[in-house]
């Protein structure tokens, strides 16, 4: 007969974490990641108890097409960083199907040597149905990563294009790779992602590669003095790096630290932070509502009605969406009372 593995509680998620605890803090990602009810509560006490331990982490994230070199990138990068003895957190988004709903989680694979490594730890997680490049628990997967006492944490985003925007919001510095030679140096004059970067490399600068990679510097560097004045009095750069060779990888790590101690010093990575929080809190609203919206009386028939006539064009999405609203604010006074 099978046992039954008794169940943890928040406090022993905690202390593990707390003290470090590589194998309790992945079997803490995994609850926070589950869907189930009571792993949901479960997830809030515990996030209640870490949090007056996060915050002390150098949040990265890090984006750029497919092909680019993200993962080789982040390995050399990681290396770095953890010989200057910081232990390095790399939260890895890897795209979900839309069919299948399942991912390939490679990310592990693609950094072996970074995953051997005792000062680094790489979760990947599925992308689900979130857009903007990450999961919809990456923010919470991060405070267990600080907790844990992680004092750089990477996100690296799924890399689909200029709608990886969401992860800024997460972050205290945002990184976008590109490659020089491949048409991308015309895409520095479009708006989007490139206006919300701090900085920006040129990857695989070496070799044949290297002319390429200085001409789309200088022309990378013209475009970002299009763009608007940062609120945080950064001027973001461009930086010619190469994985392969390491040539570059300290001065990308030296610019992100200068980046941080301007905005500390301001003050605008407090104020950043704060205005991060509030959005969570905003985002969370949304879902909780949403949720429970789902769950109200009646709902569920009403809103398949209103699907099929907004389908068959009997009603326009806009009124559809009216009659729905009215449904909610019926049901909220019938509980009320």
């Amino acid at each position: 007969m099978q046992t039954v593995k008794p169940r943890l509680h928040s406090d022993q998620y905690a202390t593990g974490i707390l003290s470090g605890d590589r194998v309790m803090l992945g079997q803490a990602i995994t609850l926070i990641e589950s869907n189930l009810e009571n792993d949901k509560v479960l997830s809030a006490e515990l996030l209640e108890k870490l949090m007056p331990h996060t915050g002390n982490s150098l949040r990265l994230g890090i984006t750029g097409a497919p092909g680019v070199g993200k993962s080789t990138f982040i390995e050399a990068f990681g290396k770095y960083v953890t010989d200057q003895g910081k232990k390095i957190a790399v939260l890895t988004i890897d795209p979900s199907s839309q069919i299948t709903k399942g991912s390939i989680l490679g990310d592990k694979t693609r950094m072996e040597e970074l995953s051997k490594n005792p000062m680094a730890f790489i979760r990947p997680t599925a992308s689900g149905n979130i857009l903007g490049g990450v999961s919809n628990k990456t923010r919470e997967v991060l405070l267990l990563c600080e907790a844990s006492g992680y004092s750089v944490i990477i996100i690296e985003t799924v890399g689909v294009g200029q709608t990886e925007v969401n992860v800024k919001h997460m972050v205290d510095f945002f990184l976008l790779l590109m490659l020089a030679g491949a048409g991308d140096e015309l895409q520095g004059i479009k708006k989007g992602i490139m206006e919300m970067t701090d900085a920006m490399v040129i990857t695989k600068a070496d070799g044949d590669n290297m002319d390429h990679a200085t001409r789309a510097q200088a022309e990378y560097q013209h475009a970002l003095h299009l763009f608007p004045a940062s609120a945080s009095g950064w001027q973001p750069r461009v930086i010619t790096a190469s994985s392969l060779t390491g040539k570059g990888i300290d001065a990308v790590w030296k610019m992100i630290i200068e980046y941080q101690n301007l905005t500390t010093t301001s003050g605008f990575l407090k104020q950043n932070r704060s205005a991060q929080q509030v959005a969570w809190l905003n985002e969370y609203f949304d879902q909780l509502l949403k949720s429970d919206f789902h769950r109200l009386q009646n709902f569920q028939s009403t809103l398949k009605n209103m699907e099929r006539d907004v389908a068959e064009q009997k009603l326009s999405a806009y009124a559809a969406a009216q009659i729905l609203l009215k449904a909610l604010y019926e049901n909220l006074k019938s509980v009320i009372g």
